[in-house]
């Protein structure tokens, strides 16, 4: 039961009138747990109505005409279901297969240098399984102990790694097969291949673009509602994150 006592984890209690639960064992009093769900006052309309726009990708600023609740509400609220699915992201399983791995910068077009040197720019590393699921995190660096912990992280051993000839990689070849895929001209050289992580890429950039910019400190969240887009992409969200919701405590995200 998700209401056992805090105390002596016991299983039945009285409702008070002011909300909270007294343990029939005890008597400890103590407050309720819930879910994300059921954390919101607001009714079960309303929060539908959220989910609805979540999942189809309408950010606060344009639904705010649309909205039967405030607008604080609605960005409390999509942010705690980011909080969920981020959560859910962090605890899947290391892939193993044919693997994809790549970086990528994140950010507005700033004046001054571009690419890796870039100031203000959000780092993020990916793997992806060919016709599969993604693996993202933020990393500080593209160094060499950086890129291997992630991939002892998010990979099984003896997987098959398609990398750039990024020197960093050398390491891969420890825990499986590489190949290098080397590029001419921004192409690929023969038939070997990242087009997997890259075109990864391109999807979160312009799934991002709509935000009109993302504080940094909440990038993490919409990176794990796009990795969770992603690996889902073949479901219907609306019942994968309703019930998500309804079983996620609010006090675990």
């Amino acid at each position: 039961m998700k209401n056992r006592c805090p105390k002596c984890n016991f299983g039945r209690a009285w409702k008070l009138t002011d909300g909270r639960l007294q343990c029939r064992s005890c008597r400890h009093r103590f407050t309720p747990r819930k879910s994300v769900w059921e954390q919101y006052r607001i009714s079960e309309t309303q929060k539908k109505q959220l989910l609805e726009y979540f999942v189809l990708g309408v950010p606060v600023y344009r639904a705010r005409w649309r909205l039967s609740c405030s607008r604080d509400t609605a960005e409390r609220f999509f942010r705690d279901i980011r909080r969920v699915l981020a959560r859910e992201e962090q605890f899947a399983e290391p892939l193993g297969g044919k693997l994809e791995m790549d970086e990528s910068p994140f950010g507005g077009r700033r004046k001054g240098k571009r690419g890796w040197g870039a100031a203000g720019k959000i780092l993020v590393f990916g793997i992806i399984k060919r016709n599969g699921t993604v693996r993202l995190s933020i990393v500080p660096n593209r160094r060499y102990h950086t890129l291997r912990q992630e991939i002892q992280k998010y990979t099984k051993p003896g997987s098959l790694y398609y990398t750039d000839d990024y020197e960093a990689y050398a390491s891969v070849a420890l825990r499986g097969e590489r190949v290098v895929v080397k590029k001419e001209k921004g192409r690929p050289k023969g038939r070997d291949h990242i087009n997997g992580i890259e075109g990864f890429w391109s999807y979160a950039k312009n799934w991002l673009y709509q935000y009109r910019g993302v504080q940094r400190k909440f990038f993490h969240l919409y990176l794990g509602e796009i990795s969770y887009r992603f690996n889902h992409r073949d479901q219907d969200l609306l019942p994968l994150i309703h019930t998500l919701l309804l079983k996620t405590q609010y006090t675990d995200i």
